[in-house]
């Protein structure tokens, strides 16, 4: 029998089995063996079935992309948050803003963001021709990204700011929407912005100077060269090791003079986010000199490229991360083989120091945060806005509106918090 043939090979086509079908109904001049298999076919030599009745379902019931949204325009919370901080009034800074919010919401950044996670950075620690370059290759949309964070001002500090970019309350604003299109690209833009009152008060000299004078751009410069001859720079930091992650009081990177400001670290750390960073700030124990520094770890400002344009060889990368998210950053270990770097701030007083700069980076923490839990609720309710069940949108359902409720005030408490900080 058929039904016997079918079970014992199942895997036979469907051409085969209806033309199996065909001769047997042919043969016993019924169709009724057609019925009881529910298949219909025309007689005749052509058995292919249309393309149109290949077609198995059409997609129905489900929201739109969530793109072509001002994230600025759209967001009251935040412009009562911006209201009550009373920095934010005039028109440039508003402007300024809007524009943001349009670009963060475009279809274009949102295609950005899904392609730069997507094409996770590549480390490559040699040219072809075996030269040391420990480069880091990023997807083309990661640079947009940047571009526009830069553009924006999120890595500016308000102390080295122009007029529209001087308010706090507007650089934190900047930063939320920036973290709603992308937050992998926020690591440089918030180390950078957290950096500047550290470099403000080192004793770097001229090189500080030339790093002041980068991170105050507006530009954004990726290319791996001395910071003297770029439009833009980015800084970064280093703290942690292996055996004390965030007690680095149990670091071991050992710091031995060169001159009176200038060492050489020898060394490793076991967490560098950005590590194309143009330099980064660190922390090391002063070898020898333990009545100087009271046996306190010092900051020290370690530079890819040296004063003299030679690249930083003992500065170097020994792998990139493999994380759960963050993936569009590229985070590294790198290890100190006799590095170059200048002393910032006094011998002894390093986490002093750099505590400026971590201080500032867990306010865009704090920010960031909130903007993610923005971007999740903006994203539940618009999918709740489109999808029915049970002859409802899901918005309207009771249990599902009281979900997207509390939500809602999680989500605007967490607003709050950051920008009265």
């Amino acid at each position: 029998p058929t039904s016997v043939l079918f079970l014992v090979c199942p895997h036979i086509c469907s051409d085969t089995l209806g033309d199996i079908l065909m001769l047997r109904a042919l043969h016993s001049g019924s169709r009724h063996i057609l019925r009881q298999w529910d298949i219909s076919f025309a007689l005749g030599p052509v058995r292919h079935i249309s393309s149109a009745a290949n077609i198995t379902h059409q997609v129905t019931n489900q929201s739109p992309e969530f793109v072509d949204n001002n994230l600025f325009a759209n967001d009251a919370v935040l412009h009562r948050c911006l209201a009550r901080s009373g920095h934010v009034d005039s028109e440039s800074a508003h402007a300024a803003l809007f524009r943001a919010g349009a670009v963060a919401g475009s279809r274009e950044s949102v295609e950005h963001a899904r392609l730069a996670n997507l094409y996770t950075p590549v480390l490559h620690t040699h040219d072809r021709w075996g030269r040391h370059v420990d480069r880091v290759e990023f997807h083309p949309s990661y640079h947009a990204l940047m571009r526009i964070g830069m553009q924006a001002g999120v890595h500016l500090h308000p102390q080295l700011a122009r007029a529209e970019h001087k308010s706090m309350s507007t650089r934190c604003a900047q930063l939320y929407l920036h973290n709603q299109m992308e937050q992998g690209t926020s690591c440089p833009l918030t180390m950078t912005f957290a950096a500047a009152p550290v470099l403000a008060q080192s004793n770097c000299g001229a090189l500080g100077e030339v790093y002041q004078r980068g991170i105050s751009s507006l530009e954004y410069d990726p290319t791996d060269a001395p910071a003297d001859a770029k439009r833009s720079i980015t800084l970064g930091m280093a703290m942690t090791e292996k055996q004390g992650g965030s007690d680095v009081r149990a670091n071991r990177t050992v710091a031995t003079p060169i001159s009176s400001s200038v060492y050489s670290l020898r060394g490793h750390k076991w967490f560098c986010s950005a590590p194309m960073s143009d330099a980064f700030f660190t922390l090391a124990y002063i070898s020898g000199e333990e009545e100087k520094s009271g046996g306190e770890l010092s900051c020290f400002l370690v530079p890819r490229w040296l004063p003299d344009g030679q690249r930083n060889s003992g500065f170097q990368v020994k792998r990139l991360k493999s994380k759960l998210g963050n993936r569009s950053n590229a985070s590294s270990e790198i290890e100190y083989h006799d590095a170059w770097a200048q002393l910032v701030g006094e011998p002894g007083r390093g986490i002093r120091a750099i505590m400026d700069m971590v201080a500032h980076t867990r306010l865009d923490c704090a920010v960031a945060g909130a903007a993610q839990m923005r971007q999740a609720l903006s994203l539940a309710i618009h999918h709740c806005s489109y999808r029915e069940a049970f002859g409802k949108r899901l918005r309207d359902q009771p249990l599902m509106s009281n979900v997207l409720a509390d939500l809602c005030v999680e989500s605007e408490a967490a607003t709050v918090l950051a920008f009265r900080i």
